[in-house]
Formats: C-alpha cells, sequence, structure tokens
C-alpha cells in the first residue's frame, strides 16, 4: 500500500461509520467503473485493428488527402 493510500484511510478511520461507508461505496464504484472500461478497451481492439487496416489500406489507395487545420 502506498503511503499516500494509507493517509487516507487512516483519516477515514477516523470517521463515523456513515461516512465510511459512502467513502467505501464511493472508491468500489470508481474500482468497478475502471475495470469496465479496462475490460471494453480490450474487448474493442479487434474492432480497433479492422478499422486501422481499412485507413491504412485507404491511405495507400489514395482516398485519404491530408487537410490543413485551418480546413477544418
Amino acid at each position: 500500500m502506498t503511503e499516500l493510500l494509507e493517509q487516507a484511510i487512516a483519516q477515514v478511520n477516523q470517521l463515523p461509520a456513515e461516512a465510511q461507508d459512502a467513502i467505501a461505496a464511493l472508491i468500489l464504484a470508481e474500482l468497478e467503473d475502471e475495470q469496465r472500461w479496462d475490460q471494453a478497451f480490450a474487448d474493442s481492439q479487434p474492432q480497433l485493428a479492422k478499422l486501422a487496416a481499412k485507413v491504412r489500406g485507404d491511405i495507400r489507395a489514395g482516398r485519404v488527402r491530408a487537410m490543413e487545420s485551418d480546413a477544418l
């Protein structure tokens, strides 16, 4: 455990049980959300690879042209 996390937990330990539970719920929700994002990213790799291959093919075939930023 990092020193910063130890400090945070020490401070949370000083709070009433209701506040501790609220903070714990926030932490658990954040961890769950992070796991969902990690899984979604991992699951999207085949689609991203297919899209990248299509773009590379479009570039090779000359179907892509460079744009200046002021043209946007």
